[in-house]
Parts: structure tokens; C-alpha cells; sequence
């Protein structure tokens, strides 16, 4: 008896050593601009208004906490650069910092780390690829505006006399491809398979790879196409899949959400959303194949200082904003090309082009570009009750997700910085 109850001992022992046990795999996804207001407002917008429960989406089955996300001064609002630099390294740094510190000397990103273990490392993104969360991962300098000092840090900054980084997919030949150095002849040099068709996505068949399929960042999911960002992470995570014994880390950014943030434009919110639920779903599955991998979501920052309700009314019109088939900028550009002003404006929205709305879609076009822009957004805002604070950033906590093995590590109200000590760490075992 006191042998056997030994042996269940050893047993309950050794079995929660393999539950407590180290990722192999980490997939780090980060919303950027992605506040508690944009997961809301995505629930809202994929819920049925024919049933009377507000169906979860997949941000709501695997919320673990929130995150604190001021750089290292006392403004507390963060850009995306310092917070990148904080979910990448464990470090706070100052507004505009690619991974340096606020002496602006380097830091060491996971993404490094992963790569001296021997691990495949990879980066996707909507933006350019030297963007900067991108760039916290695999680049450092001082400020994020240097864009081809950071392109050229992707072949230069090599970890053990090997490039950083083995596959990234995004956008920004503007970057890659210049008078002064072609860094796609050298990565091809290097033994890299390119392609900038994102038609011709699925003929990339090996790792090490670069795709960079726009100039700078790929066009908005709503103007163009939908799953784009879905369609690259079911890519990388096919090519990653048994590439390597040691396993693999891969950042992934829906880059757009905060640019659709900025412009205080819901319909293009919604669609950037829609594009990174999508690749969040693809990469749920990828662990539900793959139990020894770790999937952790967050965001940099929120931005716009997005609200669900406005005017004083008790209400969001989702379908106001379901209506609009285009964003903003893209409705303005087609405003511009006509006198039909109804035509354009019934064609991508289904918001009643009133005398009022006609009156104020007039007078902003005889004023120029951007009266005409302004306009259009605040027709789509008034009739949806969207409302917005800022086209900045805000200083609120940002929510936390995690699936996979070692996601219960993330519960609670943390530090951006402690996400990337975990992960550091699970990356060191």
C-alpha cells in the first residue's frame, strides 16, 4: 500500500511538472491600437439581432486580464513604438524608441533570444514590415521615423552570424528595394525565397522567406481584401509547422486597427477587426493541433478614444456601420471623382442621403480633400452613435488573451512588461 501511494505521488509529481512545462511554440499576436472599446465594439458588430443573447467571440473565450501600458515617463500615454519595445523586451523606454532603452542602447528583444536558442522566428504584419512593433522585435533605434536604417538592421543585425528573422510577411518595398541598397537582393543572396504577389501567397514553399506585397502597408481590409492578415497567418504558421525540433516564435500584428483608430473611422475599425479575429481563430486551431504551443494576444495601446454611444442616445447602430462598404478615405476619393453625389454615397453606405447630408457632403467638397473627409466621417459617426476623443492614442489598460499551454499564467492585472518577461523566460527553458 505505502508503495503504491509512493508511486501515485511520483506520478501526480511528474505530471504536473509536464503540465507546468515550457511552451515549445509561441505565437505572440498583438492588436495594435486594439483598446477594451474595439473588442466590444466587434462583439456588437457580429452579433445576430435576431437572437436575444449577444453571441461571445473569440476575444471573449480567452480574456485572462489587462495590461498597463505607459512608456517610461510620466505622460502615460504610450506610442507604439515604446509599447512594442515593452511587450518585446521587458523594458520601458521612451515614446518613438525601437528597442532601446532610454539611454538609447540596445535591448534584447525575445525575438533574438529565440533565435541564439535556435529557434525559427518570424514576423507578419499589415503595415510595412519595419513598422514599429514590428521593428521592437527584430531592429533598434532611437526613433521609429528611421525607416531605412531600420530595414537595414533586418540583414545587419545578425543573432550568432545568422539574420533575425526567417520569414516575414507584410508590406514595404519602399524600404526594401532602394537606390542606395536592394536588401531583397541580399536577403535573396542569403538563401531567401521572395515574392511581392500577395496572389501568389501560396507559392512561397520555404522558410527562409520574405514577403512584402505592398509599397508601404497593404491596402485596408475593407477597400480591398478582407482576410489578408488571416491568409498570411495561415501561411506562416503551414511553413512553421515542423520546420524545427527546437520550435518556433512568431509575432503577428494587426497593424491596421490603429490606423482605422486614428482616422476615427468605425467601418474600417471594424473590418481590420474582423481580419485579426479571423487569424486569431486560425491560430487557436493551430494549438488545439498543437498543445505545446502558447498563444498570448494584446494590444500596444488604444487608440482614437473609441465609444459606443454618443450624442446623449442610449444606442450603437451596428448596422449603420455594417453598411458602410469602404472606408472613409475611399468613399471621399469617389465623392471627389462626381457630381452624383447620391450615387457614391448610396453605393457604399446605407445611410439615407438626406437633404441635410447632401447640403453638408456639398459644401465639404467645395472646400477641399479633407472638409470632404471630415464630412463623411461624421455622417457615418452621428448615424452609428460612434464617438471618439482623440485621433491619438489613450492611456487605458489593454486587455490580455492566452490559449494554449502556460495561458493560466497570464490572468490578472499585469505589466506590459511582465507579458514579455514570461515569455522571455518560457523562450530561456
Amino acid at each position: 500500500m505505502k508503495f503504491k501511494l509512493s508511486l501515485l505521488a511520483l506520478l501526480c509529481s511528474a505530471s504536473s511538472v509536464m503540465a507546468e512545462s515550457a511552451p515549445k511554440n509561441i505565437i505572440y499576436m498583438i492588436g495594435d491600437g486594439m483598446g477594451p472599446a474595439y473588442t466590444t465594439a466587434y462583439r456588437y458588430f457580429k452579433d445576430d439581432p435576431n437572437t436575444k443573447v449577444v453571441d461571445p467571440t473569440v476575444f471573449d473565450t480567452i480574456l485572462r486580464g489587462m495590461a498597463h501600458t505607459y512608456p517610461d515617463d510620466h505622460t502615460y500615454v504610450t506610442d507604439s513604438a515604446a509599447g512594442a519595445t515593452a511587450l518585446s523586451s521587458g523594458r520601458k523606454s521612451y515614446n518613438g524608441a525601437i528597442a532601446v532603452d532610454t539611454d538609447k542602447k540596445p535591448v534584447k528583444t525575445m525575438l533574438e533570444i529565440a533565435k541564439e536558442r535556435g529557434m525559427t522566428t518570424a514576423l507578419v504584419a499589415t503595415s510595412q514590415i519595419n513598422h514599429a512593433t514590428p521593428a521592437s522585435f527584430a531592429a533598434h533605434n532611437e526613433s521609429r521615423r528611421n525607416y531605412d536604417e531600420i530595414a537595414n538592421d533586418y540583414i545587419d543585425n545578425k543573432i550568432a552570424g545568422k539574420l533575425p528573422v526567417d520569414l516575414m510577411l507584410g508590406g514595404g518595398t519602399k524600404y526594401y528595394v532602394r537606390d542606395d541598397r536592394n536588401l531583397v537582393e541580399e536577403f535573396k543572396s542569403a538563401g531567401y525565397q521572395y515574392s511581392d504577389d500577395f496572389a501568389a501567397l501560396n507559392e512561397i514553399k520555404q522558410i527562409p522567406a520574405l514577403g512584402l506585397f505592398a509599397e508601404v502597408g497593404l491596402p485596408f481590409a475593407l477597400d480591398e481584401n478582407p482576410t489578408r492578415l488571416t491568409q498570411m497567418t495561415s501561411k506562416a504558421l503551414d511553413l512553421l509547422d515542423g520546420q524545427n525540433d527546437k520550435g518556433f516564435f512568431v509575432m503577428i500584428e494587426g497593424s491596421q486597427i490603429d490606423w482605422c483608430g486614428h482616422a476615427n473611422d468605425i467601418a474600417c475599425a471594424m473590418g481590420e477587426m474582423d481580419d485579426f479575429a479571423k487569424s486569431i481563430e486560425q491560430a487557436k486551431a493551430y494549438v488545439d493541433k498543437n498543445p505545446d504551443t502558447l498563444l498570448v494576444i494584446t494590444a500596444d495601446h488604444s487608440t482614437g478614444g473609441l465609444t459606443l454611444g454618443a450624442h446623449g442616445q442610449y444606442k450603437w447602430e451596428t448596422e449603420v456601420v455594417k453598411g458602410v462598404k469602404a472606408t472613409a478615405g475611399t468613399i471621399t476619393d469617389e465623392l471627389q471623382k462626381t457630381d452624383d453625389l447620391k450615387s457614391v454615397w448610396q453605393r457604399y453606405t446605407n445611410i439615407e442621403f438626406t437633404e441635410e447630408n447632401s447640403i453638408k457632403l456639398e459644401q465639404a467638397k467645395k472646400m477641399g480633400d479633407k472638409a470632404l473627409l471630415l464630412a463623411v466621417k461624421d455622417i457615418i459617426n452621428h448615424a452609428s452613435f460612434t464617438g471618439w476623443t482623440t485621433g491619438g492614442h489613450t492611456a487605458i489598460d489593454v486587455q490580455v488573451f492566452a490559449y494554449g499551454q502556460r495561458a493560466k499564467d497570464f490572468y490578472g492585472s499585469q505589466n506590459n512588461t511582465d507579458i514579455a518577461d514570461k515569455l522571455i523566460d518560457f523562450i530561456k527553458q
